[in-house]
């Protein structure tokens, strides 16, 4: 119960940051890819804290990857879901020193699935990065996408997907 409550108010914390940068229009990815409208308010799918680069995480998913995750049925997640993970540098919270918070915005990412249109890539997926606050696409051209499966070859068996759903009670 107590880790429930902690991931959950992890969790609306760093949805809250979220909505205080994101809106607007931005560029595209270089493979086409537009950030979703509306994302900075799509339900909480899980979090996760990287130890290695000391960032938090959140992974928002629209409506249909959000009844895949709730509903177990990710393996493999359904045409249509999407994705999106927001990522922050971590910092420790003043008044609270066993605490870490969001700080910097790093980038947020988003996964695309549509087996049809991205059965080239040999994944399903279609995969975006921004950088930083002004949203800056990553990668100069579609071949950006290739580093992005790379990373997500330790998932192929999970549908590519690192994240695992938070369960709610």
């Amino acid at each position: 119960m107590k880790r429930t409550a902690r991931l959950s108010a992890l969790a609306l914390l760093l949805l809250a940051a979220s909505i205080a940068w994101a809106g607007g229009m931005t560029a595209p990815s270089p493979n086409g890819m537009t950030i979703p409208e509306g994302f900075e308010n799509w339900p909480v799918i899980s979090v996760s804290h990287r130890v290695d680069n000391h960032t938090l995480r959140v992974i928002l998913g629209n409506d249909i990857a959000v009844e895949a995750a709730r509903g177990g049925k990710t393996d493999p997640w359904p045409d249509g879901a999407v994705l999106a993970k927001v990522v922050w540098k971590e910092r420790p919270e003043e008044a609270w020193p066993d605490a870490i918070v969001p700080d910097k915005l790093v980038h947020v990412e988003f996964m695309h699935k549509d087996a049809a249109k991205y059965a080239g890539n040999g994944t399903g997926w279609g995969w975006a990065r921004w950088l930083g606050p002004e949203l800056k696409p990553y990668g100069a051209d579609v071949s950006v996408e290739n580093e992005c499966i790379d990373c997500h070859v330790p998932v192929e068996e999970r549908d590519w997907v690192y994240t695992i759903p938070a369960r709610f009670p």
